[in-house]
């Protein structure tokens, strides 16, 4: 199974800010209907908590659809 990968700004992210940006829920109420029926793991674990920090490298999967977070921070402002 291929592993879709999806980039970040930022250095962590919420699960279920993630579950929206990924595709994976279409809204933040179908997000939380994910989580809260289990039907989310992280890293091959059930998560049950929206809010859980993810970081660099985790791997969020609903069903057979597997995401791997991918974290871009971007570059501080140049200021001349």
């Amino acid at each position: 199974m291929r592993i879709r990968e999806v980039a970040i700004s930022d250095d962590m992210i919420r699960l279920g800010q993630f579950l929206k940006l990924a595709g994976l829920a279409d809204n933040g109420a179908h997000a939380r209907e994910l989580v809260e029926d289990e039907e989310v793991t992280v890293n091959g674990r059930v998560e049950t908590r929206r809010g859980a920090q993810l970081k660099h490298g985790d791997v969020v999967a609903v069903g057979t659809e597997k995401v791997r977070l991918i974290a871009e921070p971007t570059p501080p402002a140049v200021h001349m």
